[in-house]
């Protein structure tokens, strides 16, 4: 009952924060709008980028992550977690990574000239399914390892007993647990895709090419026509909760019960499976990890100018990150269920521009928007970044409950003693993960700050775009060089806090 009582106080509030803004610009503009001939093509774009980057985001991460869960090396972990940076990086910073790559001077466009092949061109439909790979193969990638890794290594010692084949392993083991993984990621990479805006605005190549969050900016930025804003963020709630009705009707199967938490010991690793794992470990850090490599190249040159005012916005993001990770971990931790998680979905599924733009006419008649930006900030970041935490979560939470709930209540356990004692310490692994990528997104994140601060309250990233503007790109590739550190060095943090004797 004291579970149930705090979901349902911590998904009303969300629901609230997350559905007043949309009243607050829709009453402000009037009530909804409709739609301009271009504003159909934005979705019909929207839908199908959205589809074909969440697919080949969750196809590709399936061999990467069964390789990293059957596979030891020195240097895993340190792959695991670079692995994740592109997720976790500013968007502006990897985009320009990207077009170090594969733009028109590129390396992989050198590469095709080299070898007599006409060169590709990274703007337009492909540019933006190849950047949301980029960013959320790493993403699909854990969320699957963590399933893997969930996996009581018993099943696999008995499957080694029983004298089954890889395959027929594969299908009794693994591919349950991808049924029950795997739509959900599909869910919320699409959900991201469909929010994507500086994806879109930089590498979309044209009004054929426009998403329904830039659509909403332009509609914002140069017509400030609040009431088609609201509707277009609509259309954009309603795409996102059908993916998470979906994706929970697609999710079937159940956990494979607790284990004596040994370690996993995996039998089908031969000398085939062992090539094919090097050769999908290989080319996802050679796709993941360049850019990043060549963005921290040019920003070594700008590290030593570097002003105050870089750190002290550095210091505000860093607070803004860990107010923001405590939010959404409170909010998450109730909600790690089936029904909470769809409640979840609406941080993501709405508009940041448009949740942005309500509290500041919700905030307006009382008080300085100014003077709230910060925590402002933190709120809505901890909204976006809510469904990650969920998705991340709601699986083992869901096992821990049907494994030791009915034990715990014989036990006459107190639901203190419950949390203390079984849920948290069980629960330990992915909410060290989901705390690092809250905190992760939140370092990079540049959205609300930029309608709210001023500029003794910058935060990094609007600090990067700031000497960007100025055209001083050193300071610039600098200021994203500490950016992405502070953002890996938190990840790091958290998750392996959690993975520590886990």
């Amino acid at each position: 009952m004291a579970r149930r009582a705090f979901a349902i106080i911590a998904g009303a509030l969300v629901a609230l924060l997350t559905l007043g803004p949309v009243v607050a610009v829709s009453l402000r503009a009037g009530g909804v709008g409709g739609f301009a001939p271009g504003d159909w093509g934005a979705i019909r774009f929207t839908l199908m980028q959205g589809v074909i980057s969440a697919g080949l985001s969750v196809l590709f991460a399936i061999p990467v992550a069964r390789a990293l869960a059957r596979r030891r090396f020195v240097g895993r972990g340190a792959l695991v977690a670079l692995l994740g940076a592109p997720f976790i990086l500013p968007v502006i910073v990897a985009v320009l990574g990207l077009i170090a790559v594969f733009g028109n001077n590129g390396i992989f466009n050198g590469f095709l000239r080299a070898l007599g092949l006409p060169s590709m061109t990274i703007y337009g439909l492909h540019g933006v399914i190849i950047a949301h790979v980029f960013f959320n193969l790493p993403l699909a990638t854990r969320m699957l390892l963590q399933g893997w890794l969930a996996i009581p290594s018993e099943r696999f010692r008995l499957s080694a007993g029983l004298g089954l084949r890889p395959w027929a392993a594969f299908k009794v083991l693994e591919w349950p647990m991808l049924l029950r993984v795997a739509p959900g990621a599909f869910a919320v990479i699409f959900v991201i895709c469909l929010s994507s805006f500086a994806v879109a605005l930089t590498l979309g190549g044209g009004p054929k090419a426009t998403t329904v969050e830039l659509a909403i900016y332009q509609t914002m930025r140069f017509d400030f026509d609040l009431a088609r804003a609201a509707s277009l963020s609509l259309v954009q709630l309603v795409l996102a909760v059908v993916a998470g009705v979906a994706a929970l009707a697609l999710a079937r199967g159940d956990g494979f019960g607790s284990g004596l938490d040994r370690v996993v010991t995996r039998f089908d690793t031969g000398r085939i499976g062992l090539a094919l794992d090097t050769v999908w470990i290989m080319l996802a850090a050679l796709f993941l990890l360049t850019p990043l490599a060549l963005v921290a190249w040019n920003g070594l040159t700008g590290l030593p100018m570097l002003s105050a005012s870089v750190w002290q916005s550095a210091g505000h993001s860093m607070s803004v990150a860990l107010g923001s990770t405590l939010l959404c971990i409170l909010w998450a931790l109730p909600l790690a269920s089936r029904r909470g998680e769809l409640i979840g979905l609406l941080g993501i599924a709405l508009s940041p521009l448009v949740l942005g733009t309500g509290l500041f006419l919700i905030l307006r008649p009382y008080i300085n928007p100014l003077s709230v930006a910060l925590p402002v900030t933190a709120l809505i970041n901890a909204l976006v970044s809510l469904p990650f935490a969920l998705r991340i979560l709601r699986p083992e939470a869901e096992a821990i409950r049907q494994d030791h709930a009915r034990l715990s209540a014989a036990l006459g356990l107190t639901p203190w003693a419950w949390v203390r004692f079984v849920y948290l310490p069980r629960l330990r692994r992915p909410l060290g993960f989901a705390a690092g990528l809250t905190a992760a997104l939140s370092m990079g994140d540049l959205g609300v700050i930029a309608l709210f601060a001023d500029p003794d309250r910058a935060t990094l990233p609007l600090h990067v775009y700031q000497l960007m503007g100025r055209y001083q790109m050193e300071a610039a590739q600098g200021a994203a060089l500490l950016l992405l550190m502070l953002s890996l060095g938190l990840f790091w943090l958290f998750d392996r806090g959690g993975r520590v004797n886990a």
